[in-house]
């Protein structure tokens, strides 16, 4: 956790692609709404991570800067190919070092539950891009029967396992205030498909590995408890063969607002 009561993923960045790689297709799809909607010039990513977004998309021509908490994920960036076209910097998003209305565009993928003071971040952002500009925000949160599973580990495990920041338990409606009160309005909500090659045992074993960050908080006898419990739910809701692919439909819903002028 960083000094801000953000969530710094430093000890997830040796897994984070392998637990998170998306398709290249449905990707590029992402990458074409991205492109449709951003205005021309550099855009901003906060929570750049590993490069998932950044990079193909500074591939495609756009100059990217991408600021993150973790040196760790930031060196995986840097290691990959392409990734010495992205631009990135250490930066906390509630304290962003960039001057107002210095960016025509601004995006984040699957940051802001992991941000105590997530209202700040989205004052931040509305703030460093320019007046008639756009941000872009996929939210994140588990979809379809993957959120089923979620919900279940957030009841065994408690306050350990609940967002550190934005709840989407609720909803969006938190969101959109926020962004309307710090001066953007949203224009739309574009869905992309996405698949998920995964399975429940998958998902369990990388659960006990502590590999999501709603595990980081929990203690190891807690969340062994409830990797066991979760099983046995699973098993007599789903059938025994947890090794079976499981809800493979998780669609991303990028959410785009415009600074007022």
């Amino acid at each position: 956790m960083a000094d801000s009561g953000s969530v710094s993923f430093e000890r997830a960045a040796g897994v984070y692609d392998r637990t998170r790689l998306t398709d290249p297709t449905e990707l590029a799809r992402a990458l074409d709404v991205l492109d449709g909607v951003l205005p021309p010039g550099p855009a901003l990513e906060i929570g750049v991570g590993t490069g998932a977004i950044a990079i193909p998309l500074a591939e495609r021509g756009r100059r990217i800067i991408g600021l993150d908490l973790s040196v760790a994920m930031l060196r995986r960036l840097r290691a990959k190919e392409g990734g010495r076209g992205v631009d990135v910097a250490i930066a906390d998003a509630t304290r962003l070092p960039v001057a107002d209305g210095a960016f025509p565009a601004a995006y984040c993928r699957w940051v802001f539950h992991l941000i105590a003071s997530w209202r700040d971040a989205v004052a931040e952002l509305c703030r460093v891009v320019a007046p008639g500009g756009v941000v872009v925000v996929e939210p994140g949160g588990y979809a379809g029967g993957w959120r089923e599973v979620w919900l279940r580990f957030v009841q065994e495990l408690g306050a350990a396992a609940e967002p550190v920041g934005l709840d989407l338990r609720g909803g969006y409606v938190d969101l959109d205030e926020v962004f309307a009160a710090s001066g953007a309005t949203k224009r739309a909500v574009i869905q992309t498909p996405m698949q998920i090659d995964s399975s429940l045992q998958r998902f369990l074993d990388e659960a006990a590995a502590r590999n999501y960050s709603w595990t980081w908080r929990s203690s190891d006898a807690d969340l062994a408890r409830a990797v066991d419990t979760v099983r046995a739910w699973a098993v007599e809701r789903y059938g025994p063969d947890l090794t079976q692919p499981f809800s493979p439909d998780a669609p991303q819903s990028w959410r785009v607002y415009d600074l007022d002028t």
